[in-house]
Protein backbone atom coordinates (compact mmCIF):
# COMPACT_ATOMS: atom_id res chain seq x y z
CA UNK A 1 0.00 0.00 0.00
CA UNK A 2 1.15 3.36 -0.53
CA UNK A 3 2.31 5.72 2.18
CA UNK A 4 1.59 9.73 1.77
CA UNK A 5 2.79 12.77 3.33
CA UNK A 6 2.41 16.55 2.92
CA UNK A 7 4.89 19.40 3.50
CA UNK A 8 4.24 22.68 2.45
CA UNK A 9 1.54 21.75 -0.50
CA UNK A 10 3.56 19.23 -1.37
CA UNK A 11 2.59 15.77 -1.17
CA UNK A 12 4.93 12.94 -1.20
CA UNK A 13 3.78 9.06 -1.99
CA UNK A 14 5.90 6.21 -0.94
CA UNK A 15 4.91 3.02 -3.05
CA UNK A 16 5.09 0.68 -0.03
CA UNK A 17 7.01 -0.05 3.31
CA UNK A 18 10.27 -1.39 1.95
CA UNK A 19 10.48 2.23 -0.43
CA UNK A 20 9.14 4.15 2.67
CA UNK A 21 11.78 2.65 5.18
CA UNK A 22 14.49 3.51 2.56
CA UNK A 23 14.30 7.37 2.31
CA UNK A 24 13.26 7.80 5.92
CA UNK A 25 16.99 6.50 6.46
CA UNK A 26 19.64 9.15 7.71
CA UNK A 27 22.12 10.11 5.22
CA UNK A 28 24.49 7.44 3.92
CA UNK A 29 26.34 6.39 0.96
CA UNK A 30 25.25 2.43 0.46
CA UNK A 31 21.69 3.38 -0.03
CA UNK A 32 22.55 5.86 -2.22
CA UNK A 33 24.49 3.61 -4.49
CA UNK A 34 21.77 1.41 -4.10
CA UNK A 35 19.45 4.05 -5.92
CA UNK A 36 16.99 3.51 -2.96
CA UNK A 37 17.96 6.70 -0.63
CA UNK A 38 15.85 10.14 -0.51
CA UNK A 39 16.45 12.39 -3.18
CA UNK A 40 17.48 15.06 -0.93
CA UNK A 41 16.40 16.39 2.94
CA UNK A 42 13.31 17.64 1.85
CA UNK A 43 12.10 13.59 0.90
CA UNK A 44 14.08 12.74 3.77
CA UNK A 45 11.90 14.67 6.56
CA UNK A 46 8.85 13.30 4.53
CA UNK A 47 9.62 9.86 5.03
CA UNK A 48 10.21 10.25 8.15
CA UNK A 49 6.92 12.40 9.64
CA UNK A 50 5.17 8.91 7.23
CA UNK A 51 7.36 6.34 8.99
CA UNK A 52 6.57 8.07 12.84
CA UNK A 53 2.74 7.99 11.71
CA UNK A 54 2.98 4.43 10.70
CA UNK A 55 1.36 1.45 13.35
CA UNK A 56 3.86 -0.64 14.46
CA UNK A 57 1.59 -3.44 13.75
CA UNK A 58 2.01 -2.58 9.86
CA UNK A 59 5.42 -4.66 10.18
CA UNK A 60 3.49 -7.98 11.06
CA UNK A 61 1.63 -7.36 7.94
CA UNK A 62 3.91 -6.38 5.45
CA UNK A 63 7.12 -8.43 5.08
CA UNK A 64 10.17 -6.44 3.42
CA UNK A 65 10.92 -9.75 2.03
CA UNK A 66 9.01 -12.58 1.49
CA UNK A 67 8.90 -15.45 3.99
CA UNK A 68 8.36 -17.97 1.03
CA UNK A 69 11.72 -17.16 -0.17
CA UNK A 70 13.63 -16.45 2.54
CA UNK A 71 14.30 -18.49 5.65
CA UNK A 72 15.76 -14.78 7.75
CA UNK A 73 11.65 -13.89 7.47
CA UNK A 74 10.69 -17.18 8.17
CA UNK A 75 12.84 -16.91 11.52
CA UNK A 76 12.03 -13.01 12.49
CA UNK A 77 8.06 -14.21 12.21
CA UNK A 78 8.61 -17.45 14.24
CA UNK A 79 10.46 -15.51 17.02
CA UNK A 80 7.60 -12.62 17.54
CA UNK A 81 5.31 -13.24 20.89
CA UNK A 82 2.07 -11.42 20.86
CA UNK A 83 1.88 -11.23 24.03
CA UNK A 84 5.35 -9.71 24.65
CA UNK A 85 4.32 -7.31 22.03
CA UNK A 86 1.13 -6.25 23.73
CA UNK A 87 2.63 -3.28 25.52
CA UNK A 88 3.12 -1.72 22.62
CA UNK A 89 0.77 -2.89 20.53
CA UNK A 90 -1.17 -0.01 20.33
CA UNK A 91 1.42 2.79 19.55
CA UNK A 92 2.85 4.31 15.74
CA UNK A 93 6.72 4.24 15.06
CA UNK A 94 6.88 8.29 16.90
CA UNK A 95 4.92 6.70 19.81
CA UNK A 96 7.19 3.75 20.37
CA UNK A 97 9.93 6.26 20.33
CA UNK A 98 8.32 8.30 22.88
CA UNK A 99 7.86 5.81 25.25
CA UNK A 100 11.22 4.19 24.37
CA UNK A 101 12.42 8.01 26.32
CA UNK A 102 9.90 8.15 29.47
CA UNK A 103 12.01 7.90 32.06
CA UNK A 104 9.94 5.20 33.93
CA UNK A 105 10.33 2.68 31.17
CA UNK A 106 13.86 0.71 32.63
CA UNK A 107 15.62 -2.43 32.22
CA UNK A 108 12.06 -4.54 33.41
CA UNK A 109 10.20 -2.95 30.37
CA UNK A 110 12.40 -3.37 27.70
CA UNK A 111 13.77 -6.80 28.18
CA UNK A 112 9.92 -7.82 28.88
CA UNK A 113 9.35 -6.38 25.52
CA UNK A 114 12.35 -8.18 23.76
CA UNK A 115 10.52 -10.66 21.82
CA UNK A 116 7.34 -8.38 21.20
CA UNK A 117 9.77 -6.83 18.77
CA UNK A 118 11.02 -7.48 15.49
CA UNK A 119 13.93 -6.16 13.33
CA UNK A 120 12.34 -3.86 10.99
CA UNK A 121 10.35 -2.15 14.44
CA UNK A 122 13.31 -1.61 15.96
CA UNK A 123 14.96 -0.24 12.40
CA UNK A 124 12.21 2.03 12.24
CA UNK A 125 12.38 3.86 15.12
CA UNK A 126 15.81 4.19 14.69
CA UNK A 127 15.64 6.08 11.88
CA UNK A 128 13.65 9.01 13.72
CA UNK A 129 15.54 9.35 16.65
CA UNK A 130 18.60 11.41 17.24
CA UNK A 131 22.06 10.60 18.09
CA UNK A 132 21.02 11.20 21.82
CA UNK A 133 17.79 9.32 21.35
CA UNK A 134 19.88 6.02 20.56
CA UNK A 135 22.40 6.24 23.33
CA UNK A 136 19.74 7.51 26.17
CA UNK A 137 17.76 3.90 25.47
CA UNK A 138 20.16 1.90 24.88
CA UNK A 139 21.98 3.04 28.26
CA UNK A 140 18.62 1.92 29.83
CA UNK A 141 19.00 -1.67 28.23
CA UNK A 142 21.62 -4.63 30.06
CA UNK A 143 22.66 -7.52 28.76
CA UNK A 144 24.37 -9.57 30.26
CA UNK A 145 25.93 -12.88 28.95
CA UNK A 146 28.82 -15.29 30.90
CA UNK A 147 31.44 -17.47 30.35
CA UNK A 148 34.63 -17.72 32.47
CA UNK A 149 34.11 -13.63 32.45
CA UNK A 150 31.07 -11.94 33.03
CA UNK A 151 29.92 -9.49 29.75
CA UNK A 152 28.14 -6.78 29.92
CA UNK A 153 27.55 -5.49 33.54
CA UNK A 154 26.00 -1.98 34.12
CA UNK A 155 28.97 0.45 34.30
CA UNK A 156 31.85 -1.79 32.80
CA UNK A 157 33.31 -2.05 29.34
CA UNK A 158 34.94 -5.09 27.80
CA UNK A 159 37.25 -5.49 25.28
CA UNK A 160 38.25 -8.22 22.33
CA UNK A 161 42.39 -8.58 22.13
CA UNK A 162 42.57 -9.37 18.75
CA UNK A 163 46.00 -10.33 18.27
CA UNK A 164 45.96 -10.84 14.10
CA UNK A 165 49.02 -11.67 12.14
CA UNK A 166 49.75 -11.66 8.50
CA UNK A 167 50.82 -14.91 8.24
CA UNK A 168 49.15 -16.22 11.18
CA UNK A 169 52.79 -17.03 12.64
CA UNK A 170 52.31 -18.56 16.33
CA UNK A 171 55.20 -16.37 17.78
CA UNK A 172 53.81 -13.36 16.18
CA UNK A 173 49.98 -14.19 17.89
CA UNK A 174 51.36 -14.43 20.93
CA UNK A 175 53.74 -12.01 21.64
CA UNK A 176 50.42 -9.00 20.09
CA UNK A 177 47.71 -11.14 22.52
CA UNK A 178 50.02 -10.29 25.53
CA UNK A 179 51.17 -7.06 24.26
CA UNK A 180 47.16 -6.67 24.46
CA UNK A 181 46.37 -7.95 27.88
CA UNK A 182 49.67 -5.82 29.41
CA UNK A 183 47.26 -2.96 28.58
CA UNK A 184 44.39 -4.89 30.45
CA UNK A 185 42.66 -5.57 27.45
CA UNK A 186 40.95 -9.71 26.58
CA UNK A 187 38.23 -10.11 28.72
CA UNK A 188 35.15 -10.38 26.36
CA UNK A 189 37.34 -12.66 24.10
CA UNK A 190 41.42 -13.24 22.69
CA UNK A 191 39.90 -13.44 18.70
CA UNK A 192 42.01 -13.89 16.09
CA UNK A 193 41.20 -13.32 12.36
CA UNK A 194 43.01 -16.23 10.60
CA UNK A 195 44.73 -15.47 7.33
CA UNK A 196 43.56 -19.32 6.10
CA UNK A 197 41.02 -21.36 6.81
CA UNK A 198 42.02 -24.41 7.03
CA UNK A 199 41.16 -26.88 9.95
CA UNK A 200 45.08 -27.25 10.26
CA UNK A 201 45.71 -23.45 11.57
CA UNK A 202 42.37 -22.86 12.70
CA UNK A 203 43.48 -26.15 15.81
CA UNK A 204 46.76 -24.98 15.72
CA UNK A 205 45.77 -21.08 16.59
CA UNK A 206 42.83 -22.32 18.90
CA UNK A 207 45.36 -24.79 20.89
CA UNK A 208 47.73 -21.97 21.05
CA UNK A 209 45.35 -19.29 22.88
CA UNK A 210 43.86 -22.02 24.79
CA UNK A 211 47.38 -22.61 26.15
CA UNK A 212 48.52 -19.11 26.57
CA UNK A 213 44.85 -18.42 28.50
CA UNK A 214 45.61 -21.47 30.56
CA UNK A 215 49.31 -20.81 31.44
CA UNK A 216 48.47 -17.72 32.67
CA UNK A 217 44.88 -18.68 34.34
CA UNK A 218 43.22 -15.94 32.54
CA UNK A 219 39.44 -15.70 33.09
CA UNK A 220 38.59 -15.03 29.64
CA UNK A 221 37.64 -17.03 26.76
CA UNK A 222 39.37 -17.38 23.40
CA UNK A 223 37.94 -18.05 19.73
CA UNK A 224 39.61 -18.18 16.31
CA UNK A 225 37.24 -16.34 13.81
CA UNK A 226 37.37 -19.00 10.79
CA UNK A 227 34.36 -20.28 8.83
CA UNK A 228 31.60 -22.15 10.68
CA UNK A 229 32.26 -25.12 9.14
CA UNK A 230 36.04 -25.19 10.20
CA UNK A 231 35.02 -25.09 13.48
CA UNK A 232 32.66 -28.11 13.17
CA UNK A 233 35.58 -30.09 11.74
CA UNK A 234 38.11 -28.74 14.49
CA UNK A 235 35.37 -29.66 17.38
CA UNK A 236 34.95 -33.28 15.64
CA UNK A 237 39.01 -33.31 15.95
CA UNK A 238 38.25 -32.24 19.95
CA UNK A 239 40.16 -29.34 19.32
CA UNK A 240 39.71 -26.89 22.52
CA UNK A 241 37.37 -24.73 20.97
CA UNK A 242 35.82 -21.98 23.31
CA UNK A 243 33.74 -19.86 21.01
CA UNK A 244 31.98 -20.69 17.19
CA UNK A 245 32.46 -17.84 15.33
CA UNK A 246 30.52 -16.53 12.04
CA UNK A 247 30.02 -13.08 10.43
CA UNK A 248 26.02 -13.57 9.54
CA UNK A 249 23.64 -11.10 7.18
CA UNK A 250 20.10 -10.17 6.74
CA UNK A 251 18.96 -12.28 3.72
CA UNK A 252 19.73 -15.78 3.04
CA UNK A 253 20.46 -15.18 -0.08
CA UNK A 254 23.18 -12.79 1.48
CA UNK A 255 23.92 -15.49 4.41
CA UNK A 256 24.18 -18.41 1.32
CA UNK A 257 27.43 -16.01 -0.20
CA UNK A 258 28.62 -16.43 3.57
CA UNK A 259 28.44 -20.16 3.29
CA UNK A 260 25.92 -20.61 5.79
CA UNK A 261 22.66 -21.10 7.01
CA UNK A 262 20.31 -21.84 9.91
CA UNK A 263 20.74 -25.38 9.78
CA UNK A 264 24.71 -25.08 9.88
CA UNK A 265 24.95 -22.80 12.68
CA UNK A 266 22.47 -25.08 15.08
CA UNK A 267 25.11 -27.98 14.15
CA UNK A 268 27.61 -26.17 15.13
CA UNK A 269 26.13 -24.90 18.57
CA UNK A 270 25.42 -28.21 19.22
CA UNK A 271 28.87 -29.21 18.42
CA UNK A 272 30.40 -26.73 20.75
CA UNK A 273 28.22 -27.43 23.79
CA UNK A 274 29.28 -30.92 23.04
CA UNK A 275 32.76 -30.15 24.64
CA UNK A 276 31.69 -28.91 27.69
CA UNK A 277 34.55 -26.61 28.17
CA UNK A 278 32.10 -23.98 29.68
CA UNK A 279 30.23 -23.78 32.69
CA UNK A 280 26.51 -24.81 32.97
CA UNK A 281 24.62 -21.87 31.35
CA UNK A 282 27.30 -20.38 29.70
CA UNK A 283 27.01 -18.30 26.12
CA UNK A 284 29.09 -20.01 23.13
CA UNK A 285 28.48 -18.45 19.89
CA UNK A 286 30.45 -15.34 18.58
CA UNK A 287 28.73 -13.20 15.58
CA UNK A 288 29.44 -10.45 13.77
CA UNK A 289 28.16 -8.05 11.45
CA UNK A 290 28.38 -4.72 9.32
CA UNK A 291 25.92 -2.67 7.44
CA UNK A 292 26.49 -3.06 3.99
CA UNK A 293 26.98 -6.67 3.48
CA UNK A 294 23.61 -7.55 2.20
CA UNK A 295 24.56 -4.87 -0.31
CA UNK A 296 27.52 -5.69 -1.02
CA UNK A 297 26.26 -9.20 -2.07
CA UNK A 298 23.52 -8.06 -4.16
CA UNK A 299 21.28 -9.50 -1.55
CA UNK A 300 19.55 -6.68 -0.08
CA UNK A 301 16.43 -7.26 -2.10
CA UNK A 302 15.63 -3.27 -2.39
CA UNK A 303 15.72 -2.73 1.52
CA UNK A 304 17.92 -0.13 3.25
CA UNK A 305 21.75 -1.38 5.27
CA UNK A 306 20.27 -0.25 8.14
CA UNK A 307 17.52 -2.35 7.97
CA UNK A 308 19.26 -5.42 6.91
CA UNK A 309 21.46 -4.91 9.11
CA UNK A 310 18.86 -5.31 12.14
CA UNK A 311 17.96 -7.99 10.10
CA UNK A 312 20.72 -10.19 11.02
CA UNK A 313 19.81 -9.81 14.76
CA UNK A 314 17.08 -12.09 14.14
CA UNK A 315 19.75 -15.04 13.42
CA UNK A 316 22.13 -14.21 16.50
CA UNK A 317 19.49 -14.02 18.97
CA UNK A 318 18.30 -17.43 18.03
CA UNK A 319 21.61 -18.71 19.13
CA UNK A 320 22.03 -16.36 22.66
CA UNK A 321 25.51 -15.30 22.14
CA UNK A 322 28.20 -14.33 24.06
CA UNK A 323 29.29 -11.63 21.76
CA UNK A 324 27.63 -9.77 18.62
CA UNK A 325 29.63 -6.89 17.45
CA UNK A 326 28.66 -4.70 13.94
CA UNK A 327 31.93 -3.99 11.82
CA UNK A 328 31.01 -0.99 11.49
CA UNK A 329 33.19 1.19 9.27
CA UNK A 330 34.85 -1.74 7.90
CA UNK A 331 33.45 -2.49 4.63
CA UNK A 332 34.33 1.23 3.47
CA UNK A 333 33.05 4.18 2.23
CA UNK A 334 30.86 3.08 -0.70
CA UNK A 335 28.31 1.86 2.43
CA UNK A 336 29.60 4.35 5.14
CA UNK A 337 30.84 7.36 3.47
CA UNK A 338 32.38 9.68 6.56
CA UNK A 339 33.23 9.33 9.93
CA UNK A 340 29.74 11.21 10.47
CA UNK A 341 28.20 8.12 8.86
CA UNK A 342 30.17 5.74 10.57
CA UNK A 343 29.16 7.22 14.24
CA UNK A 344 25.71 7.48 13.08
CA UNK A 345 25.57 3.70 11.99
CA UNK A 346 27.32 2.68 15.05
CA UNK A 347 25.03 3.57 17.76
CA UNK A 348 22.39 2.92 15.65
CA UNK A 349 23.19 -0.80 15.55
CA UNK A 350 23.75 -1.18 19.30
CA UNK A 351 20.12 0.79 19.75
CA UNK A 352 18.72 -2.17 17.65
CA UNK A 353 20.88 -5.03 18.77
CA UNK A 354 20.46 -3.93 22.43
CA UNK A 355 16.52 -3.64 21.77
CA UNK A 356 16.32 -6.80 20.33
CA UNK A 357 18.39 -8.44 23.29
CA UNK A 358 21.52 -8.88 21.83
CA UNK A 359 24.94 -8.83 23.95
CA UNK A 360 26.49 -5.74 21.32
CA UNK A 361 29.68 -4.63 20.83
CA UNK A 362 31.41 -2.50 18.19
CA UNK A 363 33.97 -2.86 15.91
CA UNK A 364 35.14 0.62 16.41
CA UNK A 365 36.88 1.16 12.96
CA UNK A 366 37.42 2.70 9.15
CA UNK A 367 39.18 1.82 6.10
CA UNK A 368 41.75 4.14 4.95
CA UNK A 369 40.14 5.16 1.66
CA UNK A 370 37.46 6.72 3.97
CA UNK A 371 36.60 10.06 4.82
CA UNK A 372 37.14 9.32 8.76
CA UNK A 373 40.32 9.36 10.94
CA UNK A 374 40.84 8.42 14.60
CA UNK A 375 39.44 11.49 15.96
CA UNK A 376 36.11 9.71 14.94
CA UNK A 377 36.65 6.74 16.55
CA UNK A 378 37.21 8.76 19.84
CA UNK A 379 33.89 10.05 19.46
CA UNK A 380 31.86 6.84 18.58
CA UNK A 381 34.11 5.26 21.34
CA UNK A 382 33.07 7.90 23.99
CA UNK A 383 29.52 8.15 22.99
CA UNK A 384 29.27 3.97 22.81
CA UNK A 385 30.74 4.37 26.34
CA UNK A 386 27.94 6.52 27.19
CA UNK A 387 25.70 4.38 25.74
CA UNK A 388 26.46 0.90 27.47
CA UNK A 389 28.17 -1.07 25.00
CA UNK A 390 29.10 -4.20 25.87
CA UNK A 391 32.74 -4.30 24.16
CA UNK A 392 34.88 -3.24 21.49
CA UNK A 393 37.60 -4.21 19.74
CA UNK A 394 41.63 -3.44 20.09
CA UNK A 395 44.75 -3.90 18.30
CA UNK A 396 48.45 -2.98 18.89
CA UNK A 397 48.76 1.20 17.77
CA UNK A 398 44.83 0.79 16.44
CA UNK A 399 46.03 -1.08 12.96
CA UNK A 400 45.49 -4.19 12.30
CA UNK A 401 48.24 -5.75 9.97
CA UNK A 402 46.20 -8.57 8.90
CA UNK A 403 42.92 -7.12 7.93
CA UNK A 404 44.70 -4.02 7.12
CA UNK A 405 42.13 -1.43 8.62
CA UNK A 406 42.09 1.06 11.57
CA UNK A 407 40.37 0.10 14.62
CA UNK A 408 40.84 0.95 18.47
CA UNK A 409 44.33 0.49 20.05
CA UNK A 410 44.80 -0.98 23.47
CA UNK A 411 45.49 2.20 24.91
CA UNK A 412 41.84 3.48 24.07
CA UNK A 413 40.32 0.75 26.19
CA UNK A 414 43.03 2.33 29.03
CA UNK A 415 41.07 5.84 28.34
CA UNK A 416 37.99 4.16 28.94
CA UNK A 417 38.92 2.68 32.06
CA UNK A 418 40.60 5.56 33.34
CA UNK A 419 38.60 8.74 32.22
CA UNK A 420 35.27 7.42 31.13
CA UNK A 421 34.98 5.18 34.43
CA UNK A 422 34.27 1.32 32.72
CA UNK A 423 36.45 -1.30 34.26
CA UNK A 424 36.62 -4.62 32.27
CA UNK A 425 34.39 -7.80 33.76
CA UNK A 426 34.91 -8.11 37.04
CA UNK A 427 36.50 -11.33 37.20
CA UNK A 428 39.01 -10.04 34.89
CA UNK A 429 39.74 -6.74 37.33
CA UNK A 430 40.69 -8.96 40.09
CA UNK A 431 43.05 -10.73 37.78
CA UNK A 432 45.20 -7.64 36.63
CA UNK A 433 44.89 -7.11 40.35
CA UNK A 434 46.56 -10.20 41.44
CA UNK A 435 49.07 -10.66 38.54
CA UNK A 436 50.29 -7.11 39.48
CA UNK A 437 48.99 -5.16 36.64
CA UNK A 438 47.18 -2.42 37.96
CA UNK A 439 47.36 -1.02 41.50
CA UNK A 440 44.42 -1.35 44.12
CA UNK A 441 42.18 1.49 42.51
CA UNK A 442 42.72 -0.15 38.94
CA UNK A 443 44.86 1.88 37.25
CA UNK A 444 47.32 0.03 34.92
CA UNK A 445 51.14 0.43 36.86
CA UNK A 446 53.87 1.12 34.54
CA UNK A 447 56.45 -1.63 35.61
CA UNK A 448 53.96 -4.59 35.68
CA UNK A 449 55.74 -7.93 37.60
CA UNK A 450 54.40 -10.98 37.46
CA UNK A 451 53.21 -11.05 33.57
CA UNK A 452 56.36 -10.34 32.37
CA UNK A 453 57.95 -12.91 33.91
CA UNK A 454 55.90 -15.51 31.45
CA UNK A 455 56.94 -13.75 27.84
CA UNK A 456 60.15 -16.07 27.70
CA UNK A 457 57.21 -18.66 27.46
CA UNK A 458 56.30 -17.37 24.13
CA UNK A 459 59.66 -19.29 22.67
CA UNK A 460 58.06 -22.53 24.10
CA UNK A 461 55.03 -21.31 23.05
CA UNK A 462 55.89 -20.98 19.23
CA UNK A 463 57.98 -24.43 19.36
CA UNK A 464 54.55 -26.15 20.39
CA UNK A 465 52.39 -24.45 17.93
CA UNK A 466 54.26 -23.36 15.57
Amino acid sequence: MPYRTTIERTTFSFADLKELMAKATPERSGDQLAGISAEGPVERLAAQMALADLPLKAFLAEELIPSDDDEVSRLIAAQHDPAAFAAVSSFTVGQFREWLLRPEVQQPQLEALTFGLTPEMVAAVSKIMRLQDLIAVAAKRQVVTRFRSTIGLKGRLSTRNQPNHPTDDSLGIAASAIDGLLMGTGDAVIGVNPATDTVSDYVRIVELLDELRSRLAIPTQTCCLGHVSTAIKAIAAEAPVDLVFQSIAGSQKANDGFGVDLAMLREAHEAVRGLKRAPAGANLMYFETGQGAALSADAHFGVDQQTMEARAYAIAREFQPLLVNTVVGFIGPEYLFNGKQIIRAGLEDHFCGKLLGLPMGVDVCYTNHADADQEDMDALLTLLCAAGVNFVITVPGADDVMLNYQSLAHHDAEYCRETLGRPPAPEFERWLGEIGLTDASGRLLDSPLKLTNDIAALRLLEARHG
